[in-house]
């Protein structure tokens, strides 16, 4: 843990205070903060929640429901029409929810739109391609990929297609038993889909048929043994790859073939010594972000509760650590960036809150800005498109 005042953090702390100022002189421009939840019974969420980020100051206003979900737990928006989707549950069903994006008064609220049963117990993570065509899906307890095709309305239509992986690592005992399908997204050129599969020790790399809303086996990308990998972010130029490993609490980056469709490794770097490890009950790893300018890499540690902040060698795309920031909350299952690449805002899951962060983009270093609002249980951190 470093001291609040560094050499390197006044840097960041002269951008903070600047934009402080500036924003007492105007508002700025302020975008969608999307909030997804767990809501265990008797528990303070009651689905989806809204809140608005000021870009110019880091204010975050208070979050606000947007609508009641069983569940809501990872968020993902289409690309054009304005539809947000979420896992969740209904009517007991484990499902994929679509919601119409409503503007009511100063704030939004979200109307059901449909949703539809994933047929294969919950989801973990999910997606659209980048054209909205379709909805990928990953199940963690079920081990599968799932492909639903969208409505020109942004509708979810009954699956299409469901692909059970097969096998296991079995490096971590009961972890790696079996597989786990953790997290899903498409290649910038959206040709491929990549699931990162915790119990496989791989990313697990699908060809789409976007036509026919069918995904055919392509290869995969190997993680270390017992890493178990979880997440995972293309680097703005498309050509390396960060897969977060939970279980080892450390990141691989590798090298991408976009023609070929095809990831190798080329480091792995540790996201918490292993002496401050041995100090907690627990810890696992839970989120990756890359900068918009592509010099950093951010990754979540659970248990430890810290951001690690990287640097990104463009020549390469190896790491370098920078620090470990404290993240004002308790279990961190997620954070996000905003997309003007000023803030940092991190969920504390057990602790109901998510804290702002200033983020220094010539260090990449991150201070706290002392704000902090209520969010009850929050585990996915979503950002809108810039107005």
């Amino acid at each position: 843990m470093k001291p609040f005042f560094t050499h390197r953090s006044l840097g960041a702390f002269t951008v903070l205070l600047t934009l402080l100022v500036a924003g007492g002189v105007t508002r700025g421009q302020e975008v969608d903060v999307w909030i997804g939840t767990t809501t265990p019974p008797g528990g303070l969420s009651k689905g989806v929640y809204h809140a608005r980020l000021n870009t110019a100051n880091g204010k975050l206003s208070r979050p606000r429901l947007a609508a009641e979900l069983n569940s809501p737990g990872f968020l993902t928006l289409h690309p054009k029409a304005n539809v947000l989707y979420s896992v969740g549950r209904v009517a007991g069903e484990a499902s994929l929810v679509s919601l119409r994006i409503r503007r009511t008064g100063a704030g939004k609220s979200l109307e059901l739109l449909n949703s539809t049963p994933i047929g294969d117990g919950g989801a973990a993570h999910l997606a659209t391609d980048r054209a909205g065509k379709v909805l990928v899906s990953a199940q963690y307890g079920g081990g599968s990929t799932a492909i639903f095709p969208l409505a020109a309305d942004g509708a979810i239509m009954p699956r299409s297609q469901l692909i059970k992986h097969q096998g296991g690592s079995r490096v971590v005992g009961r972890r790696q038993d079996s597989p786990h399908a953790h997290w899903v997204g498409p290649a910038p050129d959206n040709r491929y889909f990549f699931v990162p599969d915790l119990g496989l020790d791989q990313v697990v790399i699908y060809k789409l048929d976007l036509e026919n809303a069918r995904l055919a086996p392509h290869g995969h990308g190997q993680a270390p043994p017992g890493g178990g990998p979880r997440h995972m972010k293309f680097h703005p130029n498309g050509k390396f790859i960060f897969v977060l490993n939970e279980l080892a609490l450390s990141v691989t980056s590798f090298a991408y073939d976009a023609a070929a469709g095809e990831m190798k490794p080329v480091q792995t770097i540790e996201t918490v010594p292993e002496a401050e490890k041995s100090k907690e009950v627990f810890v696992s790893a839970s989120e990756i972000r890359v900068h918009p300018n592509g010099k950093f890499v951010y990754s979540a540690n659970r248990g430890h509760d810290t951001i690690t902040a990287f640097s990104v060698d463009a020549r390469n795309g190896k790491l370098a650590l920078i620090e470990r920031e404290p993240v004002r909350g308790s279990w961190p299952r997620n954070f996000n960036i905003d997309p003007t690449g000023r803030w940092l805002l991190a969920a504390g899951r057990d602790s109901n809150n998510i804290a702002v962060f200033a983020i220094d983009e010539k260090s990449g270093e991150l201070t706290y800005t002392r704000q902090m609002v209520l969010a009850p249980t929050p585990i996915c951190v979503l950002f809108g498109k810039m107005p």
